[in-house]
């Protein structure tokens, strides 16, 4: 079912020329006495390409309806990364350019949220803050644990963050998914 341009929201996923995207920014513009244009800038599902489109008021556009499961993610291989459904325990994989950045947050056994579109896994949504051990961190310097001095540290995934120079290997910390930055011990 169509809706208009005009009742679009950010956030809202859309099927346009074939591909499922999402909405990431929406404005409304009327220059002067002309007509108004709609401004969506959408991010492509599949591929994650950005792309303005211009459209006017007469415009229609259809929004797809997304189903969240949550799920287990067990491994990865040559096929890409295995998640199973929590509650039918039914296995799926999702390829390395699907999932992006996200592994990097993400452990052996633990649980995340999978979007899924007509049954196809889309994309996996990390909560917004995650528990990671400090596996790599230089020892602090004698004198530079009274300032805010910040050293690099890797995490058990690989992820590498700043942390604080009292933060020490083995350590345990909580760290943002949507900035990538320490928030704490946990």
């Amino acid at each position: 079912m169509a809706i208009r341009v005009s009742e679009a929201k950010k956030g809202m996923v859309i099927r346009y020329e074939g591909d499922l995207y999402q909405i990431t920014k929406y404005d409304h513009v009327t220059p002067g006495n002309w007509r108004a244009i709609h401004h969506l800038y959408l991010k492509s599902l599949k591929s994650g390409r950005q792309k303005e489109v211009r459209m006017n008021t007469s415009d229609q556009i259809e929004p797809v309806y997304l189903d969240s499961r949550d799920a287990q993610y067990l491994f990865k291989d040559s096929l890409g990364y295995t998640f199973m459904d929590n509650e039918t325990f039914e296995q799926f994989v999702l390829s390395a350019d699907v999932i992006g950045e996200a592994m990097q947050f993400i452990t052996d056994n633990s649980n995340v949220t999978v979007v899924f579109c007509e049954s196809e896994a889309l994309t996996v949504q990390l909560p917004p803050i995650v528990v990671l051990e400090i596996v790599e961190a230089e020892e602090a310097v004698r004198g530079d644990t009274v300032s805010s001095v910040q050293k690099p540290a890797k995490c058990s995934t690989g992820l590498v963050i700043k942390v604080p120079a009292h933060i020490k290997q083995g350590e345990r910390v909580k760290i943002s998914t949507e900035t990538g930055e320490f928030m704490g011990r946990a």
